[in-house]
């Protein structure tokens, strides 16, 4: 394979910007061409103005599936993240339900009261014989 100045691509990028961002299907189809016969890694990252490290990179996110999760345009969490809000979610569920039996207890107890005045007496009363 030989190579001429027509095979590498440069791009001028204007404002702050100092390098360009790739969607994840650009990072895909450049890890794909590392793929094929006779094709380095140095070569493919020259081609598309990239340190080789940061094509390694993605090579090892693509065979752990990482990019093909970033493939819907959504932003990822990171595990630790996502292990911590599963956390959250946990607690709360406790509390709530504690609550909800808080709440249960609070309208048993309404319900209770709002009986005849002479059952609720009765049931505070002491026996005079020590049984009811």
């Amino acid at each position: 394979m030989s190579m001429t100045s027509s095979d590498f691509k440069s791009e001028v990028l204007q404002g702050p910007e100092r390098r360009r961002r790739r969607t994840p299907a650009e990072k895909l189809a450049i890890v794909a061409e590392t793929q094929e016969a006779g094709v380095t890694v140095s070569l493919v990252a020259r081609r598309h103005g990239i340190a080789p490290n940061q094509l390694f990179l993605w090579r090892r996110l693509a065979s752990q599936g990482a990019l093909t999760a970033t493939q819907s345009e959504e932003p990822v969490v990171p595990a630790s993240e996502y292990r911590s809000l599963q956390g959250q979610v946990r607690e709360l569920q406790r509390l709530l339900g504690k609550k909800t039996m808080e709440a249960e207890i609070l309208k048993e107890a309404l319900e209770f009261s709002s009986g005849s005045k002479k059952h609720l007496l009765r049931s505070l009363s002491w026996p005079k014989d020590g049984s009811q």
